[in-house]
Formats: structure tokens, C-alpha cells, sequence
């Protein structure tokens, strides 16, 4: 029997039908049904998202704080989504993070990062403790994941542009936990993004598999005695999930199966430390995911090496903190003219680093323009002076195209809406001098 879906590669659906059995007919019908669509909401911004809320939304049973909404909805439109009160993600991919179990304090990383849901989730989980590692190889990529790490005020994480064998390299035994959401031939996003059908085929399959199976190679080597792995992927190939996890299991004996902490509802489970995640079982898209352990005991190692600011640079900081800061907050480590605040971290010598911890400002001359990631970093109640423009939406869109607001004090100061952070600008007593990235602005 010839299977024909909206163009799908005959080769996938005459495997799908083997794999699937009496399921595949409702499998195949779901592609003609709409995508589930998601966001998650980010903890550490968003004290009570019910009072925020601009929609009714309903929730996505295995991830925390997270919702579905409907296609007719625009949250990414929405001035919450610039001030990183939530990350728009699919569903399934949620279930990604729930999986890693990431804890305060731990060492993580977030091995093929971008976009950066997961990496934004996981940094919820760590809440803001820790050392959080979200590494992209593909330059492009990584200068998006890094605009979404400030965006969601996360201040404890390094983005990196590295390929994996370079960190297993340097790092060996650093961290705690790794999640390997692998590159693959994206079948299971089939139905959301049509063209990746275009682009789909037997070999590229093949090339995935061999290029997964690297990146795991490398992943083992960072990761403690004792730590945790998850790999996943968005698709339901089995040369790129479950072959590829027995093949890794066989050439690495140190490392054994641990068991998911819970299963996707409506997930079919391939084994205790596996699932599969199908669209006409659950509202979300296609998604493997696989747990495993290192055996063994040890704490993660770091190498660490930093540059401490001079003491010019903290009597110039202190300045500018002494008058804009309600809180005490101290860099510990200058980066070209900027800077950080920055979690203990191995050595970044030679490792091409887009974001190092959080970015407290620039050392222009004698004084201090700080920083954007100050300003929306995942804290309330941090600076002196503030532009509190309530739930006035348009207000904050004024201020998102660049323009000036009225301001009846001098000094820099922090323009928020719905009690959350837009950016910096600097009152004259009369106006409120825009501050908000050039490069973020909306037209």
C-alpha cells in the first residue's frame, strides 16, 4: 500500500507504518490537524503570572509553568515576551529539561543550546545558582541563543560557540549534568515546519546518526562520575534514538540506563530511561528522549582562571552603584572593558565565549554605562530610581521603539511594565533618555 502525506518522503512513511502498526493511520492523520503551540513561563521573573496574564491559557502537564495557547494569539507580540516574562517553545520540547532535573548550585551544561528554551528552563530549575553552560557550535545560532540568555535575565550562564570535541578537550569531568539535544534529520517537526520535508532523506538520516554519535563521544568526557546525561532529539528515526543509545551504552560501559523521573502523559515509552513523544498521543510534535548515568562517584572539576578588576575599575564602579543600585553588587571579573558578575567557571582561554555570567557595564573612560543584562536581570527591586509605567502597554511600546518618555528625575534609572524590567534610560529631570538596545528595538 503507497502511503502519501502532503508530500512526505515515501520512505519515511512506509517505515513509520512498519514502526507504528494499528497507531499509524491515527499518526497520519494528525497531519492534517493544527500544531500545538507553547510558551513557558520564566519563575524567575514572574512571581504571580496570573495576574500578568493576557490571555487564558491551558497548561502543559509535564512541564512547570507552561502553557498552551492558540494559533490565533500572538505572545510573541506581546511586550511580555521582550521583557522575558516567557519563552515561546513546542510542547514537547518541554519535556526536555523536566528530564535533566537540573539542581541549584550544580554544574550543567547545555551541550547544542540554541535556540535556547531548554536552556532558559533549565536555568529556572538551578534558580540562578550554579554554573549553567549553553555552548552552540553554529555562529548565527549562538548570537540567538545569547540574545535570549539576556532576555530572560539569566545571569549565572555562559554561552559558548564551540564544537563539542573542543570542550572535551579542556573540560573533561567538569560537569554534572549534560543534555544533548542533538542535530537530526527533524522529522519529528514534520508537521510544524514543512519545509524540513524538502530536506529529508535516507542519507541525511545516516549523516545525523554519525554526527550524534560524536557529539555523545564528546559529552561523556565532560561529564562527573556520577553525573547525568540526557540525549534527545525531534525525530522518530530509530538509527538516531534508540540504535544510537545501544551503540553508545556498548563502546561506553560506564555509563548505564536512569530511569526518566516521570513520563510525558500520552508518551509511548520505549524502556524506563526512554520515551517517544508522537503527535496523535499528546498535544506536541515528535520528540525522543533518553536518561543515562555515569556510574561511578566524584565531584565535577574546574580548571578556573579569571581577570579581577583593577581597583580603578571598582572605585568607578562603586561610584555609579553607590547612585543607581538599591542592592550591593560587585563584579569579579573585567572581560575586554566589561564588567561581569560571574559564576566560578573553567578556563576560557582559546573558547570562543559570546556571554560570560552577567554583564554589569562598559568602563568608558572614568564612569559607567551599564549594561542591558543588568537591567533585566532576574532580580526585583535592584536600582534606585525607576519608570514605573504600570500595565500601560502602549506606554512600554513607546519605549521599545526608542523613544523618549516623560521622567521628573535625573540619573539612570529602569523603566518597567507589569513589574518587570524593559531597560535603562537616564531622566535630565524632564525626559527619559532612551537606553534600549538599537539592535532590540521594534520599528
Amino acid at each position: 500500500m503507497e502511503d502519501k502525506i502532503d508530500g512526505l518522503p515515501q520512505e519515511f512513511t512506509t517505515r513509520m507504518r512498519e514502526m507504528l502498526g494499528a497507531e499509524y493511520d491515527a499518526f497520519a492523520a494528525t497531519y492534517a490537524m493544527p500544531v500545538a503551540r507553547g510558551l513557558r513561563v520564566q519563575r524567575a521573573k514572574v512571581a504571580d503570572w496570573d495576574a500578568i496574564a493576557p490571555y487564558a491559557l491551558a497548561p502543559i502537564p509535564w512541564s512547570p509553568a507552561s502553557y498552551y495557547y492558540d494559533e490565533g494569539m500572538e505572545p510573541g507580540k506581546h511586550v511580555l515576551h521582550d521583557v522575558g516574562a516567557y519563552y515561546i517553545q513546542e510542547p514537547s520540547a518541554m519535556a526536555v529539561a523536566a528530564a535533566l532535573e537540573a539542581r541549584p548550585g550544580e554544574r550543567v551544561l547545555d551541550l547544542c543550546a540554541a535556540p535556547g528554551g531548554k536552556t532558559c528552563a533549565i536555568a529556572d530549575d538551578m534558580q540562578g545558582q550554579g554554573l549553567l553552560v549553553a555552548n552552540e557550535i553554529v555562529p548565527s545560532r549562538a548570537a540567538t541563543l545569547a540574545r535570549n540568555v539576556e532576555r530572560m535575565g539569566i545571569g549565572h550562564c555562559l554561552v559558548l560557540n564551540e564544537s563539542p570535541a573542543t570542550l572535551a578537550a579542556r573540560w573533561r569531568g567538569t560537569f554534572d549534568r549534560i543534555v544533548v539535544d542533538a542535530p537530526c534529520s527533524g522529522e519529528g517537526m514534520f508537521r510544524k515546519t514543512p519545509a524540513a520535508r524538502a530536506e529529508w532523506s535516507v542519507d541525511n538520516v545516516e549523516m545525523c546518526a554519525r554526527r550524534q554519535y560524536e557529539i555523545l563521544s564528546s559529552a561523556q568526557r565532560l561529564l562527573r562520575p556520577g553525573g547525568v546525561l540526557v540525549y534527545s532529539t525531534c525525530t522518530f528515526s530509530p538509527q538516531e534514538n534508540e540504535y544510537l543509545i545501544a551503540r553508545f551504552l556498548a563502546a561506553y560501559p560506564e555509563f548505564e540506563p536512569s530511569a526518566l523521573p516521570a513520563a510525558v502523559p500520552g508518551a509511548r515509552d520505549a524502556d524506563a530511561y526512554m520515551q517517544r513523544l508522537y503527535p496523535h498521543r499528546l498535544r506536541g510534535e515528535g520528540h525522543f528522549i533518553a536518561r543515562l548515568r555515569k556510574r561511578g562517584d566524584g565531584a565535577s572539576q574546574i580548571d578556573a582562571a579569571a581577570c579581577a578588576p583593577s581597583k580603578r575599575d571598582l572605585q568607578t564602579w562603586n561610584a555609579f552603584a553607590d547612585d543607581t543600585l538599591a542592592r550591593a553588587l560587585c563584579p569579579n571579573e573585567r572581560i575586554g572593558d566589561t564588567l561581569c558578575l560571574t559564576p566560578l567557571h573553567p578556563d576560557l582561554r582559546g573558547i570562543r565565549a559570546l556571554r560570560t555570567g552577567l554583564h554589569l557595564g562598559r568602563v568608558v573612560k572614568d564612569r559607567i554605562e551599564p549594561d542591558h543584562a543588568l537591567a533585566v536581570r532576574d532580580g526585583h527591586g535592584w536600582f534606585v530610581r525607576t519608570l514605573d509605567l504600570a500595565d500601560d502597554v502602549s506606554a512600554a511600546l513607546r519605549y521599545l521603539r526608542g523613544e523618549t518618555l516623560d521622567c521628573p528625575h535625573k540619573g539612570w534609572g529602569v523603566a518597567t511594565v507589569f513589574g518587570l524590567a524593559l531597560g535603562w534610560y537616564k531622566g535630565d529631570g524632564r525626559i527619559a533618555k532612551n537606553h534600549y538596545p538599537k539592535g532590540l528595538r521594534r520599528r
